[in-house]
Parts: structure tokens; C-alpha cells; sequence
């Protein structure tokens, strides 16, 4: 059966916020999904997903330094995530502080693992981005990501 990991740095809550709306979409597809804080989740668990959907708060443009550091500390499977889908999302105190370079900057990391990562044509298209707390719009696009991340795995690993 498909697996999905969703990792995630949070510390006022709205990142965990989203990342439990995500783990909806994804279990809409009858996907089994883990739903992790990354200060509990080893480098090597990358390896035991087909899915991982990783989120940060926005600090400095870029991703919480719990969220590099797990990426940093995969480089040692580098080569084994191939083909593996990744998803991206962020929360931050404003728009246009940085959001899209933080997702960009998860999504290039999971690039670079030769991972495959889809955007979307509607709402934020690299991922979910909350301004504050989550709003509905918001939590309707993580439950999109969610189900979307959700379809690929599926379709990759010939499930229906």
C-alpha cells in the first residue's frame, strides 16, 4: 500500500495546522499517511515513504533550520528517494515575506533526490501558503495538496 510521510516544523501552530488539513486529502485517497513533527523524525525514514510532503514556517525566505537539517542529513541516501512525489507548504507573518522562496527552496532540495514534485493551476501553485492562521481558502488548498500527492503515489505505484 502507498505510504505518505507529512513533516513538519511548527511553532506558533499554524504549520501543524496545515499539515494535519493536508493528512485529509490524503487519506480521501485511502492513502496511509504519518503526520510528523521533524524534531522527531530520523533521515532515514525519507527512505520508507512514496510520498513526503514537508512544510516550515517561513523564516528569512527561506525554511526553518529543523527542515534543512533533515534534508542536509539525507544526503546520505542520495540516489534512493528517486521518484519518490514530494509537496511543499509554509505559513509566515506576511505576504510577501518570503513565501514562495520557502517552498521553492523545499521543493528544490526534493528536486535535487531526483524526487518528482507536481504543482497545481489553482491557488498557491508551488503549495499552500498561510498568511497567520490558516483560513478556510487555505485549508482547502492543503487538503488539495494532500489528495493530489495522494493521486501520483497511486498512479506510480499502479494502485487505484
Amino acid at each position: 500500500m502507498a505510504k505518505i510521510l507529512i513533516v513538519y516544523y511548527s511553532r506558533t501552530g499554524n504549520t501543524e495546522k496545515m499539515a494535519h488539513e493536508i493528512q485529509k486529502g490524503v487519506l480521501e485517497e485511502n492513502v496511509e499517511v504519518v503526520v510528523k513533527k521533524v524534531e522527531e523524525t530520523e533521515p532515514d525514514e525519507l527512505l520508507n515513504y512514496d510520498g513526503i510532503i514537508a512544510g516550515s514556517p517561513t523564516y528569512f525566505g527561506g525554511p526553518a533550520w529543523e527542515i534543512k537539517k533533515l534534508f542536509d542529513q539525507s544526503v546520505k541516501f542520495y540516489g534512493k528517494m528517486i521518484g519518490k512525489v514530494g509537496g511543499a507548504f509554509t505559513s509566515s507573518a506576511n505576504i510577501a515575506g518570503g513565501n514562495e522562496t520557502t517552498i521553492l527552496s523545499i521543493i528544490q532540495m526534493m528536486l535535487i533526490h531526483g524526487m518528482i514534485v507536481q504543482g497545481t493551476t489553482e491557488g498557491g501553485h508551488y503549495g499552500p501558503v498561510a498568511i497567520g492562521t490558516p483560513d478556510e481558502k487555505v485549508l482547502k488548498e492543503c487538503r488539495h495538496l494532500g489528495k493530489r500527492v495522494a493521486v501520483v503515489v497511486k498512479k506510480l505505484k499502479g494502485e487505484k
